[in-house]
């Protein structure tokens, strides 16, 4: 009797492992839970473009110093870079611009730097930095980063400017460019104001 050809040998395999998983718990064989629930601080608030801009967007495109004794840029290539990384949903493009915040909200929505905010409000949850990857991938803390651990702790600077940004969203009802998040700044002018942390 002839034996099967490698192809059809292999293609059976992988028809038997299919069959066998669909069989176990209903289709779910690693127990994830059945509804996906959004935690806390998902009630449609924006993040603060301005800070974004002047305060949290040169943490993603300039080297910082990592707690092994090295550096680390999250905009890199192989990491975040929206040309070629390989690091998940948050995308950088290295080479954004700052904008003009009296620009009208389609020029600005229209710029890189606002794909890069865009980016990183989506790996964050508005009012709730605890469950955002955005603080909790670099700290590797409860999820895997495939960067490593790039911030020492939550005191590190960085963590605490991205901590700031995230918890002090936009008044509800406000969108991202609400001149009432420029209290964020000392004094409150994102154009000559300091970034707060507290």
């Amino acid at each position: 009797m002839k034996s099967p050809s490698p192809l059809l040998a292999l293609a059976g395999l992988m028809l038997g492992a299919t069959l066998g998983l669909s069989g176990c718990g209903g289709g779910n064989p690693l127990g994830n839970p059945s509804d996906v629930q959004n935690p806390a601080g998902t009630g449609g608030e924006k993040l603060s473009f301005a800070y974004y801009q002047k305060c949290i967007e040169p943490l993603l495109v300039q080297a910082i110093a990592t707690p092994a004794g090295g550096t680390a840029t999250c905009a890199a290539g192989g990491c975040h870079s929206n040309a070629n990384g390989t690091g998940g949903a948050l995308r950088i493009i290295e080479t954004a611009s700052m904008v003009d915040l009296s620009a009208s909200a389609d020029t600005i929505r229209a710029s890189d730097i606002y794909k890069n905010f865009y980016s990183a409000m989506g790996a964050s949850v508005p009012g709730n930095s605890a469950e955002s990857r955005l603080l909790n991938k670099p700290l590797v803390r409860g999820v895997l980063h495939g960067g490593g651990q790039i911030l020492a702790s939550e005191n590190d600077p960085v963590a605490v400017l991205i901590r700031y940004w995230i918890d002090h969203p936009a008044p509800e009802g406000q969108d991202e460019f609400s001149t009432a998040t420029y209290s964020m700044f000392t004094p409150a002018d994102p154009a000559t104001g300091s970034c707060n942390t507290q």
